[in-house]
């Protein structure tokens, strides 16, 4: 299988990014969005880890600088650059043609699948602009949602669907197999410095750079003082999908409510009609991925 991870870095999407590098997934692109920081930011960052991993032949294509309706809140946990503690200055080498590139990445290659660890604003384009193109991918994985527990941007909304509920509407719906990796799940992975101190190798000095001011500001912001591990769970999925707990749902994306903006409101009723069955990832074993995420960033 081959993968578009679509991203915003972002501390634990930049993780992610090296989780899925790391571990032998076949990554051919990756796609930037406004989300965590702008555009501009997000982008910059996603190169800077691709340098790191010295992994530079994977193209990195830029993507929406804001949602489909609405203007773009940013995330506070990440910092000002989207990657506090580090604060990449690399060129960020904007080219505001993820959608297209999505697109023609779909058409020219047989097996696949989209990880989305951001808003969904740059498939939810890619659906309108070309549908029937977009039908030929396998999967998507996405992080996002909240199914049984609060949201951590809102009451009930989690972060990526919040900042664009218009656009995960349109992916939510849209037909074909879709996995979510929700907050019920991340809540309970956290990762603390001593953790991130196991890890050896190249990777182990930006990783230290970075987890610092990520656990802080998820105290500060969460009351967590973990770093929780959002994306790389989401990458995760893929490498050990043995170590997940997958239950199936009708969900759809709250887009008008008030106090309700980016609810994934999912169908709990015993007996009602289901017609947007989504895979959730309800649960994945803690140990398992604490020690394989170790294991893979440590090595050269």
């Amino acid at each position: 299988m081959r993968y578009i991870i679509d991203t915003d870095p972002g501390h634990d999407d930049a993780m992610a990014i090296m989780l899925a590098i790391k571990s032998g997934l076949n990554i051919i692109a990756v796609t930037t969005v406004a989300g965590n920081s702008t555009i501009e930011n997000t982008t910059r960052n996603a190169r800077y880890i691709l340098n790191l991993l010295d992994r530079n032949d994977i193209p990195v294509y830029s993507g929406c600088k804001k949602p489909l309706k609405r203007e773009l809140v940013k995330a506070v946990v990440h910092g000002e650059s989207g990657l506090e503690g580090i604060d990449p200055k690399n060129p960020a080498g904007i080219t505001n043609n993820a959608v297209a590139k999505i697109l023609s990445i779909i058409k020219e290659n047989e097996e696949i699948s989209l990880v989305t660890l951001g808003p969904l604003t740059n498939i939810a384009k890619a659906i309108l602009k070309d549908p029937k193109t977009f039908s030929r991918i396998k999967e998507i994985v996405i992080m996002g949602g909240a199914i049984k527990v609060p949201g951590n941007k809102n009451r009930v909304a989690e972060f990526n669907i919040f900042v664009d509920p218009e656009a995960a509407d349109i992916v939510f719906k849209f037909p074909i197999k879709k996995t979510i990796i929700p907050l019920d799940t991340c809540n309970h992975v956290k990762l603390l410095l001593e953790d991130f101190k196991k890890i050896k190798g190249k990777l182990s000095e930006p990783l230290l750079q970075m987890a610092e001011p990520y656990i802080n500001n998820i105290g500060e912001d969460e009351g967590v003082k973990a770093a929780l591990m959002y994306d790389p769970l989401t990458i995760y999925y893929l490498i050990n999908p043995n170590a997940c707990a997958i239950q199936q749902f009708d969900v759809l994306v709250e887009t008008k409510g008030l106090l309700t903006r980016g609810m994934t409101v999912a169908d709990l009723r015993k007996k009602s009609e289901k017609t947007n069955l989504i895979n959730v990832v309800m649960d994945i074993n803690s140990n398992k991925f604490k020690n394989d995420f170790i294991k893979y960033l440590s090595k050269d």
